[in-house]
């Protein structure tokens, strides 16, 4: 699949994001190219790949499918936060495929992401290979005082996890934390989409905490979603199992961040 290099648009959207395990709401999308609204059988081919990914993708956490020959093939992917329960799972992923065609329009290209999942489908075999050209980004709007021992705090815990999402056998996922001061922790994950090698991994990842600096700055929490990685960090638990909950689910209610929806 060509990469598309055109230019960058971003719009800024103020955001307030749910305690994790409430509703399930998308939290960014991406339509592009021709709409199939109007062909049976594409539409017919997007319905039968969504359905494959949900069946095949909420016991294991990724799935991919294609249906179709010729201009109304399909290809879809779907993944899972790799933290999250299979319940969890299985709930995001029949979400996201619900919600997809109608937010789309059945384009094309469509793509929507969720805090614990990721559903794509496309008229190009896109498998194997590095996007990171659309994408969402969330960042708190609270800043640290400390600029620049938070951002090298911030990335060595990045630093650890995408080396543990982009090494052999770790199915794309790195998780850890680092201490910043005596009460202040950051919390970090990494992870690519399965389909990847980890060399394309490690590519993915790289480019990901790499606009950091573009996006997030001495915030106290940033995440970057793009179509074959993701990269987030907070000061506060947020990954599966949630430190000091006894497993269960956040609570805390979290502070309003900024939304940035990146268009290639």
């Amino acid at each position: 699949m060509a990469f598309r290099r055109a230019c960058r648009c971003l719009l800024l959207v103020s955001l307030a994001l749910l305690p994790l395990g409430m509703a399930m709401d998308s939290i960014g999308s991406y339509c592009a190219g021709t709409s199939y609204a109007g062909s049976n059988k594409a539409v017919a081919n997007i319905n039968s790949v969504l359905a494959d990914l949900v069946a095949t993708g909420s016991s294991g956490g990724f799935a991919t499918s294609t249906a179709g020959k010729g201009n109304n093939v399909i290809y879809g992917l779907a993944q899972c936060r790799g933290d999250v329960s299979a319940s969890d799972c299985a709930a995001c992923l029949s979400d996201a495929a619900n919600q997809l065609p109608s937010t789309c329009s059945y384009s094309s290209d469509a793509r929507i992401w969720y805090d614990y999942c990721f559903v794509r489908y496309e008229n190009a075999n896109f498998f194997g290979q590095s996007d990171t050209d659309a994408g969402v980004v969330l960042v708190n709007v609270q800043a640290e005082d400390n600029a620049k021992a938070f951002e090298k705090a911030v990335g060595k815990v990045m630093g650890k996890v995408t080396a543990q999402a982009s090494a052999a056998g770790s199915a794309g996922l790195g998780r850890d934390k680092e201490q910043y001061t005596p009460f202040v922790s950051i919390y970090g994950l990494a992870q690519c989409t399965r389909d990847l090698a980890p060399l394309t991994c490690a590519q993915c990842l790289s480019t990901a905490v790499s606009r950091f600096g573009d996006y997030c700055g001495a915030q106290q929490g940033c995440q970057i979603n793009y179509s074959s990685c993701r990269v987030r960090y907070e000061i506060y638990p947020f990954y599966f199992p949630l430190a000091g909950s006894g497993g269960g689910r956040a609570t805390t209610d979290m502070t309003k961040y900024t939304k940035i929806v990146v268009h290639p």
